[in-house]
């Protein structure tokens, strides 16, 4: 017990009952459970056949494993360490024949459900298109995790058409399951707390077996894992449980929060011990995190503190555009990287895996080694080269390739035997695979496949006949694809997580065409395409597997820790999320504040946060409000980078204004964008706005309009303007586009020319 403080030591030396052990990030609590069992063994004299330990991932048990080995030695190997599927497998294998299954049973993996559900819509003749084997497996997994039969589904959806039909494949899929002699993950718990129900005697042999019960991280359990913790500790009781309320940030996948907060209300007698003390962060860090957390009301009360030292406070800066925030980013680890700091202890966290696109191209340029954790590379993503293959065909359709790529994406009943076919005959008569599909009727062998292939040919036509107009630019040729194929379509009847995400991949893709538009003098598909093939080969990076700056979403993060961290996209709408602040749900809105809280503790010694002033979403450029988690953070632990002066507080301590000195200009957090200029600049120059690089902002004749002008546009075509607003030294003007309808922009920031 030597080295434990004194709370981890109190939880260390509670044996008897249920224990609730709330373990702050960075708070050593897997030191305290492997030091529990180690006391369980060598100073309670419990046998170890009789403790289970249950951890999430086969990785965290892997490591509590090793960890037991070495803290205790001989006797450990009978210790229980497990995650709850391959507990349950065990379980399973040895008794599941008592509830009319064979132990030879076999597990289904992703492919292989969908393939079973396939089969069952089919089978049913329900629409495909309004009923994908992903969103119904979803829901089927869903009804498991909450422990919901079949039966009970279709009682509690009796109102519902469509969940009437979604019944009916449930059903079926648990049926020929059944026959398979097979089970899906969701089903090992299911099956198990199953068992347990109907077979006392089976029920009983486990909690003699377990007597004592750790599980960890219990805020991520979902309601079938609560029940058969629940059945196993119910003889004994000595049931402890470890986790934190305020890392609670996977309710998208089934944890149910009031399990960990509910805790004493199912165990009146349970002794809770907080680890409040922090070993990772510097105090600076942790009081940020203090405050911005203090916000929830569905919490346990715990604060934590740290005898490390105060550290440098959190640097937070406001960039014009979230390329600029990209490039400010690369600039500080470019940076850090110069002073001596390794790449490995740098890491860069974003809400949503879409956002790494900029920071990628920014990197890859600046020639900084990456690694994107738990993700692929942007270009690399299946539904991004889906649509980059599209306009490559539409740009070359001789590139055989990504015409074989997109043929039967969306699905089209092309299958593999007849590209074979059409290819094999391409290759004898010497010709491009596309050319075979415009004489489809003279390739031997795929009569019942015409009708679709022409179906695919006349669309592909279609949109590349778009390029004649000479005013098409190539993100008009983007949106036919995407309106033509019903791509992203599909993907909203899929209604997953999985599905949105890839949505959002889309529209950075989007996001990607319209800015190379505004770059290019003479935009086209081909120059773009060779821009995405350029970024997108990184083979020039350096190969270093030492030394990385690792990219990741926040959720990813959790659980691990880095020297530097920067956290960018902080603003409302991007993070927290624009579903949680329109949920009707309370808790949506508090799971994102987790989730900052999370990625906060992440860091241990320096901690960057930025915003964008302007973002551009799904092609269009969207004005954004500073994130209220920064707001929430008080502004002595804040500092702003660059020539800035902190303004009156007017007896706010969480907000910011910020002045330049150079042009006595005023930035609000959170202010209109529209108004956020105070006084004046000099005109026919450029100037730094504050934050990220400088631009020009030339207010002549050239940017000044009136009502009645005409007008033209680089990616709207030509128009009318019809209203003309002040905003501050600059001018919001409406413009009525012949093509597009209306449109709002700021006089200097436009590319457009009267005629």
């Amino acid at each position: 017990m030597q080295g434990l403080n004194n709370k981890q030591l109190e939880a260390c030396c509670h044996i008897d009952g249920p224990l609730l052990i709330l373990a702050g990030a960075g708070s050593g609590k897997t030191r305290v459970i492997t030091h529990r069992i180690a006391y369980l063994m060598n100073e309670m004299d419990v046998n170890p056949y009789n403790i289970l330990a249950i951890t999430f991932t086969n990785k965290a048990a892997n490591e509590m494993r090793e960890r037991v080995d070495n803290l205790i030695g001989f006797g450990s190997e009978s210790v229980w360490v497990s995650t709850f599927h391959s507990m349950c497998v065990r379980i399973l294998r040895k008794h599941i024949d008592k509830i009319g299954m064979s132990k030879d049973f076999t597990i289904y993996d992703d492919t292989e459900q969908k393939v079973v559900v396939r089969e069952i819509i089919k089978d049913e003749k329900l629409d495909p298109k309004l009923y994908s084997e992903k969103n119904i497996l979803s829901i089927i997994s869903k009804a498991k995790e909450d422990y919901v039969s079949p039966d009970d589904y279709e009682r509690d959806n009796a109102t519902s058409y469509r969940s009437q039909a979604i019944a009916r494949v449930y059903r079926e899929y648990q049926r020929r399951l059944q026959r398979n002699n097979a089970l899906d993950f969701d089903d090992l718990i299911y099956k198990t707390i199953f068992l347990f129900e109907t077979n006392p005697d089976v029920l009983r042999e486990y909690q003699e077996r377990f007597k004592y019960i750790m599980v960890d991280e219990y805020q991520d359990t979902n309601h079938t894992q609560f029940i058969l913790v629940k059945q196993l500790a119910a003889k004994y009781r000595n049931l402890c449980v470890v986790g934190d309320d305020d890392q609670s940030i996977y309710k998208f996948r089934g944890a149910n929060i009031y399990n960990i907060l509910n805790f004493e209300k199912q165990y009146p007698d349970a002794k809770v011990v907080k680890l409040e003390q922090n070993y990772r962060s510097t105090s600076n860090i942790l009081n940020a995190a203090n405050s911005v957390i203090a916000n929830n009301e569905g919490r346990k009360d715990k604060t934590l503190w740290t005898e490390n030292e105060e550290g440098e406070k959190i640097t937070f800066t406001k960039y014009g555009t979230g390329f600029e925030e990209a490039s400010g980013i690369a600039s500080k680890i470019r940076s850090l990287r110069s002073q001596g700091v390794s790449l490995n202890d740098i890491s860069v966290l974003y809400r949503t895996n879409n956002q790494s696109r900029l920071l990628e191209e920014k990197l890859i340029m600046e020639n900084i080694p990456y690694i994107l954790y738990g993700g692929t590379d942007f270009y690399k993503r299946m539904e991004v080269k889906d649509i980059v293959c599209y306009l490559k065909v539409l740009a070359n359709p001789c590139d055989d390739m990504a015409v074989k790529r997109i043929i039967n994406v969306p699905k089209r009943g092309i299958g593999d035997t007849t590209i074979n076919k059409i290819s094999t005959f391409a290759n004898e008569n010497n010709l491009d695979f596309y050319d075979v599909l415009l004489d489809i009727e003279e390739c031997p062998g795929v009569s019942r496949a015409v009708d679709k292939i022409k179906g695919f040919v006349d669309m592909v036509e279609e949109i590349r006949n778009m390029q004649n107009d000479p005013d098409c630019l190539p993100s008009n040729i983007f949106d036919a694809v995407i309106e033509k194929t019903g791509y992203v379509e599909l993907l909203n009847l899929e209604n997953t997580d999985e599905a949105r995400a890839r949505i959002e991949n889309i529209n950075e893709l989007k996001n990607k065409v319209v800015t190379y538009e505004e770059s290019a003098e003479y935009p086209n598909l081909v120059e773009l395409l060779e821009e995405i093939a350029l970024v997108a080969d990184n083979d020039n990076i350096e190969d270093d597997d030492t030394d990385k700056v690792t990219l990741m979403t926040l959720h990813r993060a959790k659980g691990l820790e880095f020297p530097y961290v920067f956290i960018c996209g902080m603003e409302d709408g991007l993070f927290p999320s624009k579903m949680s602040i329109d949920s009707d749900d309370p808790d949506a809105l508090e799971e994102e504040r987790r989730l900052c809280y999370v990625g906060i503790t992440r860091a241990m010694e320096k901690l960057f946060i930025s915003a964008a002033e302007q973002r551009m979403i799904n092609g269009s450029t969207n004005y954004c409000q500073v994130s209220r988690f920064v707001k929430e953070i008080p502004k002595q632990y804040v500092e702003m980078q660059g020539d800035f002066t902190r303004l009156g507080d007017n007896g706010d301590s969480s907000r910011f204004a910020f002045k330049n000195k150079a042009n006595n200009m005023l930035f609000g957090v959170g202010d209109n964008a529209a108004a956020r200029y105070s006084s004046k600049p000099k005109t026919g120059g450029s100037f730094n706005p504050g934050f990220g690089k400088a631009f020009p902002m030339d207010f002549g004749d050239s940017k000044t309009y009136c009502v009645g002008d005409k007008v033209r546009h680089m990616k709207f075509g030509n128009g009318i303007v019809t209203e003309v607003k002040p905003a501050g030294s600059d001018a919001e003007i409406t413009v009525d586009f012949e093509r597009v309808g209306e449109k709002k922009m700021f006089a200097s920031l436009v590319k457009m020319k009267k005629l």
